[in-house]
């Protein structure tokens, strides 16, 4: 089963340790916090575009954070997200072979991708200074809204309702869909109003106001419109519906690819988790992968430029996507445009949100939970067994905005900072995604060390003792030889990410301890409530008189269970490279049984079997991945 279990080939990682480890410092503001609102008045006056469309239209586009001028995975810049692309990877038909074939097309003349270029004619600078200059940014974005307004309407009323069509445009999308989905989320932004103090200290709000939109003005853009029945989407999402590849590679019948049929949940397999990835590289390059004979699937794939959905596998099948089957046959895996670790580059608001309301309409059908227990990225799945714990993947990676995206999801926790946390609690880890820059290295394929550019992380480094000097800790899965953790991205052995709960074993001063992957780690967290905010949950613990027990990375059935299925026994449960000592805690939620699925051979339904254990399991928060525990081993605290 390992061929359903890789997704896309990965870099060699060398890991290494680079420069000393800075602790998370929080970015003053700025002597004047309202700079940047004051250019956002001055561009909508400029240019006679209604304040609340601008503020609204750049705030779903960057959530109005410049990025210092780094560049999305789509190639957007600034405030108002302006993008700059000169080719782009296209699909490009069928072959006579049966796979997709990916080709490089020049896009210099399709105005969508040069709007920085446009914006930058209207105001007669150079557009490196949209680039640079968050204030010359918004007036270039303002230029552009009312020149798309005047095209549609032919002046640049001052009734926000009106401007429907010009904020469609302005989503750079050339589906109708996914154009009327930014509109109808900035709209939403106008109506319920927003507020934020950004990375570097500026202050920004958008005061609520009622308006209707007049989306009748979207049809003059004559965008192409999708077919949306075939997709497994919410309403008003923009989907359409490519299928992966599901064919015999050769003579062997069990030589196929890239999924497995399957009838979940009726069939048994229940769905119980959302995994979400990253591609590592171009929306078309994901998609000629999954549609060509690769052994690698995903449900679901997200265009970072407009946040278009495409579904490749239906939900009832199993995509090969996790890394480990057991996860595969209980998830949806999701896939998303952009780099883990590109450094230059960020995940757009339209594809959170677009990713936001798939993961809603999927959870509320298959009754999944709407937590970090359930909704995992791909760096929280375990190794099935210890020989491939440390070649998990690690994506969506450091840069992911997982408090946001759990607030999109409706999820983000209650805070209670104020009042700290003590020990003998449950914490949950949320350290403020804007302010938290902690160093990060990273060694490339070729051997280039280099520290990536500060910027927002989503995690916490994790050390031995309380201290910025005590070594970071050693995952024996990264690190068999026992040496320290580094800095390094890939390294997650030593990074508790937000969302992620824990047992909260001391707290000393600045710092907590948490019982992680069978030890005590530290990280910095002052007055117990920067970093953390409370949590609750079930907690299990060796049972008495035991001194460990042992954590796995699956829920398989024991080979007395197969044999009752009328099946071979296809995965022998596989102890991790871990215990749990006696006295330590560990978040979980379950019980759940053991369980497989038999499916071995292409387009055979009718020799395919669930296999049910009769062992029951824990799911717990370990490390940085889930693992699971036998409920015969532990002693549940609720």
């Amino acid at each position: 089963m390992l061929r359903r279990c890789n997704l896309f080939p990965i870099l060699l990682l060398v890991v290494c340790l680079l420069g000393a480890l800075l602790p998370p410092r929080p970015v003053a503001a700025r002597s004047d916090p309202y700079r940047l609102q004051r250019a956002f008045s001055r561009a909508a006056r400029e240019f006679h575009v209604p304040l609340p469309v601008l503020l609204a239209v750049a705030y779903n586009k960057s959530l109005w954070e410049h990025h210092d001028g780094r560049p999305s995975a789509d190639g957007a810049y600034g405030v108002m997200a302006l993008s700059d692309v000169d080719r782009v990877p296209v699909v490009d038909g069928r072959g006579q072979d049966g796979r997709v074939e990916r080709r490089w097309v020049s896009v210099e003349s399709v105005p969508r991708y040069h709007t920085l270029e446009a914006a930058a004619r209207l105001l007669g600078v150079s557009p490196e200074v949209l680039k640079r200059d968050p204030a010359q940014n918004i007036r270039g974005g303002a230029a552009l809204l009312a020149s798309y307004e005047r095209q549609l309407v032919g002046a640049t009323p001052s009734d926000p309702a009106k401007w429907y069509g010009a904020v469609a445009k302005f989503s750079g999308s050339d589906v109708l869909q996914a154009a009327k989905a930014f509109a109808d989320d900035v709209y939403a932004t106008i109506n319920s109003g927003a507020a934020r103090v950004l990375a570097d200290g500026q202050v920004v709000r958008l005061q609520a106001q009622h308006v209707v939109p007049a989306r009748s003005t979207a049809k003059r853009l004559h965008l192409r419109s999708l077919r949306e029945r075939e997709a497994e989407c919410p309403p008003g999402l923009a989907c359409n519906y490519v299928p992966a590849l599901y064919t015999q590679f050769s003579s062997d019948p069990g030589d196929y690819g890239n999924y497995d049929l399957a009838n979940r949940p009726a069939d048994g397999l229940e769905i119980q988790y959302i995994v979400i990835h990253d591609t590592e590289g171009s929306y078309a390059s994901a998609l000629s992968t999954f549609t060509s004979q690769s052994y690698v699937s995903a449900h679901y794939l997200i265009r970072s430029s407009d946040g278009l959905v495409t579904q490749l596998v239906p939900t009832k099948d199993v995509a090969w996507q996790a890394g480990n089957w057991y996860v595969n046959i209980h998830s949806i895996g999701i896939e998303h445009e952009g780099f883990a670790v590109e450094g230059a580059t960020w995940y757009t608001e339209q594809m959170y949100r677009s990713s936001a309301r798939l993961v809603r309409y999927l959870a509320a059908r298959f009754h999944i939970p709407l937590d970090r227990a359930h909704i995992l990225g791909h760096d929280d799945v375990p190794g099935p067994g210890p020989a491939y714990q440390g070649r998990m993947h690690w994506d969506p990676g450091p840069y992911w905005d997982w408090a946001h995206y759990m607030a999109l999801l409706g999820i983000a926790p209650r805070s209670q900072r104020a009042h700290g946390v003590t020990a003998g609690r449950i914490v949950m880890i949320a350290p403020n995604f804007h302010t938290n820059k902690p160093t990060v290295t990273y060694t490339d394929s070729e051997g280039h060390a280099y520290t990536l550019p500060s910027q927002p992380a989503n995690f916490v480094y994790l050390h031995t003792a309380p201290s910025f000097d005590a070594p970071l800790i050693s995952d024996p899965a990264l690190h068999p030889d026992g040496s320290a953790g580094t800095t390094l991205a890939y390294d997650w052995g030593d990074k508790a990410v937000t969302g992620q709960r824990f047992y909260l074993a001391e707290q000393r001063g600045d710092w907590s301890a948490i019982f992680y992957g069978g030890k005590k780690a530290w990280f910095y967290n002052p007055g117990g409530r920067t970093n953390t905010v409370r949590s609750s949950g079930l907690l299990v613990t060796p049972k008495p008189g035991a001194a460990s027990v042992q954590v796995y990375g699956a829920a398989y059935p024991s080979p007395e269970d197969y044999a009752s299925a009328g099946v071979p026994t296809i995965h022998t449960l596989q102890p991790l490279q871990y215990t749990i000592p006696a006295g330590q805690y560990y978040v979980a939620w379950g019980p759940i049984r053991a369980q497989d699925y038999y499916a071995v051979t292409f387009n055979a339904p009718e020799d395919y079997r669930v296999v049910d254990g009769h062992e029951l399991f824990y799911v717990i928060a370990f490390n940085h991945r889930i693992a699971f525990v036998r409920a015969s081993d532990v002693a549940v605290i609720p």
